[in-house]
């Protein structure tokens, strides 16, 4: 079998095409993107890779073919964000404070996607404990975005979303606690979706925010995360926030036709909700023209646009990082330097080491969220901070039934700008900031994606977010699939790539 040298330019979908009809095996799909991988080192995508683990396994996919076995990720190359602990590469969560550390398991997630075969290519870079809005927060390096090597990815899920979008891989696991996998993948021009919160088990990732993070696909298109969502939802009886849901097939209800539906007009009686709140002064002028000249052709395909408003998005910041930092600030207790990770190397007593390794093992934003979630967690600040942002979230969570009453799918921008420059962050809150648009979906624990959707300012791409109703995924990789087969701005490349 020759080489070919146009792999990486296959999306995962394709990628199991070829492999299902014996045009490229998986060992010659994994030493490509292997290649690409070193290549491209410097977008500072991968924190770990290891040639021996990812060859091994496509070589086991490549025999579990043979026999006749047809799943249909089998020997599809992908990586996972270093968020999910896994047996074969290291797991970090970006952090010094578990520089090298091995974990006895894998999360569930890993695990699902290994049982369907895929190949593990690496660990992906992410925001330390999956903390920060541009990747700028890793302990070892920052991932650049590979549309222009001076702005950022966003993040957390930045050396996902970066991975992905230079071709480096297929697809890739990301996490989205108050928009980790929808705002990169908007930044960087990519599908990313954000599942139902409990559609993916939890256990296994390292915790930041236990009530808000969840679990999801990042690729090209909604097709190839529709492939990959099927492989790792399901109910885990490990995690008890998972969700007892019947498995769905998402790539078959992909291209289910919709009821009234024609060839022309797919999405011929969808009722796609505008919030008014996602359209203000904060919203820039390129990327609300691009969201703008989405939705026309939304509008093309059948759908319906109806005004809807959610009036408390502006108090979705101050709920979020007051409910997250507080939930943090308990999960990383765990991290004391007495069990495993780091422990400092000189300590007079016991509170002694847990200030020093804490000190030298977390960065910057993570011991700010540790501190301001212990703030609000005291006596005297529980009732006055958490219990009223709890309050506020079950308000958002109404608001989003309110308008979901008027229509089937919510639709806006995922960011107020394209990607920054990298380094321009005046303050921890002006990132914080960045964050309007997708933090009320994680607060109301409803899935949401963001779709390729058009280019802004010097030409960086722009992304549309679409918002459903609980375990509406299907609906939601639907309409992006619809939107996808009649544009292209999923298919753009970053040039070099």
């Amino acid at each position: 079998m020759s080489a070919r040298h146009d792999l990486h330019n296959l999306t995962l979908a394709e990628q199991a095409a070829q492999l299902a009809a014996k045009a490229v095996s998986s060992v010659e799909l994994t030493q490509a993107a292997l290649a690409r991988v070193q290549a491209h080192d410097a977008l500072g995508a991968f924190l770990s890779v290891d040639a021996d683990v990812a060859l091994a396994q496509a070589a086991a996919a490549d025999a579990r073919r043979a026999q006749g076995d047809a799943t249909a990720l089998l020997g599809v190359p992908i990586a996972h964000k270093d968020i999910f602990v896994t047996t074969d590469f290291a797991s970090t969560a970006a952090s010094k404070m578990l520089a090298g550390y091995r974990s006895p398991f894998d999360a569930t997630v890993v695990a699902k996607l290994k049982a369907a075969g895929t190949v593990t290519l690496g660990k992906l870079n992410c925001d330390e404990f999956a903390m920060g809005s541009a990747n700028e927060n890793s302990a070892y390096n920052k991932v650049i975005n590979p549309w222009d090597a001076k702005r950022i990815p966003g993040g957390s899920s930045g050396g996902s979303a970066a991975a992905v979008a230079a071709r480096l891989v297929g697809g890739a696991t990301g996490t989205d606690t108050g928009g980790s996998i929808r705002q990169p993948a908007a930044l960087t021009g990519i599908t990313g979706i954000k599942p139902t919160y409990g559609r993916c088990s939890r256990y296994g990732m390292i915790a930041f925010a236990s009530s808000l993070d969840q679990a999801g696909p990042m690729a090209r298109s909604a097709e190839d995360c529709a492939l990959l969502l099927s492989a790792m939802s399901g109910f885990d009886e490990r995690d008890a926030t998972s969700a007892q849901r019947p498995a769905e097939d998402f790539a078959a209800a992909l291209k289910a036709p919709r009821a009234g539906a024609t060839a022309d007009k797919p999405l011929q009686g969808l009722r796609i909700g505008l919030p008014k709140e996602f359209f203000g002064a904060g919203l820039a002028a390129d990327v609300n023209g691009a969201v703008r000249a989405a939705l026309a052709e939304l509008e093309k395909l059948g759908a319906t646009l109806v005004d809807v408003s959610l009036p408390r998005t502006e108090l979705s910041i101050p709920v979020y990082y007051i409910i997250a930092p507080a939930e943090a600030s308990s999960n990383l207790s765990r991290f004391d330097g007495v069990k495993f990770g780091h422990r400092a190397a000189q300590y007079k007593d016991l509170n002694d080491m847990y200030a020093k390794t804490r000190a030298e093992g977390f960065g910057p934003e993570v011991k700010r969220r540790i501190m301001i979630g212990a703030y609000v967690l005291s006596h005297g600040y529980y009732d006055a901070y958490y219990l009223q942002a709890q309050k506020l979230r079950r308000m958002i969570a109404d608001d989003f039934q309110a308008a979901f009453k008027q229509c089937d799918v919510i639709a806006g921008p995922v960011t107020p700008t394209v990607a920054r420059p990298v380094g321009s962050a005046v303050d921890p809150l002006a990132d914080y900031l960045a964050d309007i648009f997708t933090l009320p979906a994680s607060l109301a624990g409803l899935p949401g994606m963001s779709v390729p959707a058009g280019f802004g300012e010097a030409g960086l791409p722009v992304g549309l977010q679409l918002i459903g109703n609980y375990w509406q995924e299907a609906a939601l990789l639907h309409t992006a699939h619809a939107f996808q087969q009649a544009t292209d701005w999923h298919t753009r490349a970053p040039a070099g790539f």
